[in-house]
C-alpha cells in the first residue's frame, strides 16, 4: 500500500512537470520580432497569461494521470522596451507565476520568478529585408524551489541567450520572420546531497541543467495599427535525460516541443492590447499545453525629440 501511494506522488509531480517555461507572453517589440521603439520612445506592456494541460508526454509516450487532473499556470508579466535609436532597443521583463492543480494534494508554488533583460540590434535594413542580432540573460529573483517539478514556478538558474533573426517585409504590410537561438544555463543548487540522473546517482547537491535553443518562423500582416500572424515554434534541451517511468520529473530532462500559434495587436494610438493562443503539438517530457495570453500596452515618449 505504501508503495503504491509512492507511485502515485510520484506520477503526480510528473505529470505537473512540464508547465515550466510554457507560460507565454505577448507583447509589441519583444525579443523574437522585428519591431522597434523609435529614438526616445518607449512601451509598457501588462499581460495576464494561462496555460494548462492535462496530458504530457513522458519521454515519448503520451499519457495522463488522474490524480493530478489538469494542471494550470497563471501569470502577470510586466515588460518595457526602450529606443535607444531606431535601431537598438533594449528589453526587461518580470513574471508572477503562480501553479495548480485541479485533484491531488501537491502543493502550489507561486512568486517571482526570472529577471530578464534584452539587447536588440538591427544590422541589416535593405529593400524590406532585415538582419537582427539579439542577447538576453535572465537571474532567478524568487525564493522558489527548482526540483519540486512541475509545481515549480521555474529551474533557479542563469541564462545567456544568443539569438540571430531574419525578417522581411513587403511595402503592402506581409512580412514573415524566422529565428533560431542558443540558450545557456547555469549549474543550480538543490535541497537535497544525492540526486539520479542519466542513470547515474550523484552525491552532490550541485546540479548541472541542460543548455537549450529553439527556433521559429513567423507569417503575418503589420499596417499602422493592425497586426497579426501565425507562428510555428519548436524548443529544445541540449542533452539531458528522460522522465523514468513512474517516476518523479528533474530539472535534468530534456524536454522538447512544438507549438503553433496565432497573435494579434492593435494599437491605433497610445494606448493598445493584443492577445496570444497557441498549442503544444508535439513533445517529449513536456505537457501537451493550451495557452492563451492578453496584454495592455502603452507607448510614451521618455525624451524630447532631437532638435533639427
Amino acid at each position: 500500500m505504501l508503495h503504491s501511494l509512492q507511485i502515485r506522488k510520484r506520477l503526480l509531480a510528473m505529470l505537473l512537470f512540464a508547465c515550466v517555461g510554457c507560460v507565454s507572453s505577448a507583447f509589441a517589440q519583444m525579443p523574437n520580432d522585428a519591431i522597434y521603439m523609435g529614438k526616445n520612445t518607449a512601451c509598457l506592456a501588462v499581460s495576464y497569461n494561462h496555460s494548462s494541460w492535462d496530458q504530457y508526454w513522458e519521454n515519448a509516450l503520451l499519457r495522463e494521470n488522474l490524480n493530478i487532473g489538469t494542471h494550470t499556470a497563471q501569470a502577470g508579466m510586466a515588460m518595457l522596451a526602450v529606443g535607444l535609436t531606431k535601431n537598438l532597443n533594449i528589453i526587461a521583463g518580470i513574471p508572477y507565476i503562480r501553479t495548480k492543480t485541479s485533484a491531488g494534494n501537491l502543493r502550489w508554488q507561486r512568486g517571482f520568478q526570472d529577471a530578464s533583460g534584452w539587447i536588440k540590434y538591427r544590422f541589416i535594413n535593405v529593400s524590406g529585408f532585415s538582419l537582427h542580432a539579439i542577447a538576453g540573460a535572465s537571474i532567478p529573483v524568487g525564493d522558489y524551489i527548482p526540483d519540486f517539478l512541475p509545481m515549480s514556478i521555474g529551474l533557479q538558474c542563469k541564462t545567456a541567450t544568443a539569438r540571430l533573426l531574419a525578417s522581411y517585409r513587403h511595402k503592402g504590410g506581409i512580412y514573415m520572420t524566422a529565428s533560431a537561438s542558443y540558450i545557456f544555463r547555469s549549474k543550480i543548487d538543490i535541497d537535497r546531497d544525492t540526486y539520479q540522473a542519466d542513470g547515474k546517482l550523484y552525491n552532490s547537491n550541485r546540479v548541472s541543467v541542460p543548455n537549450a535553443y529553439d527556433g521559429a518562423v513567423r507569417l503575418g500582416y503589420l499596417k499602422k495599427a493592425i497586426q497579426g500572424e501565425a507562428f510555428l515554434e519548436h524548443g529544445a534541451c541540449d542533452g539531458g535525460d528522460n522522465i523514468r517511468r513512474n517516476d518523479m520529473p528533474f530539472p535534468t530532462n530534456n524536454m522538447k516541443s512544438t507549438q503553433v500559434g496565432v497573435y494579434a495587436k492593435f494599437q491605433p494610438k497610445n494606448i493598445g492590447v493584443n492577445a496570444r493562443f497557441s498549442k503544444v503539438i508535439e513533445g517529449s517530457n513536456v505537457g501537451k499545453s493550451t495557452s492563451y495570453s492578453i496584454g495592455v500596452l502603452y507607448q510614451f515618449r521618455y525624451a524630447k525629440a532631437d532638435k533639427k
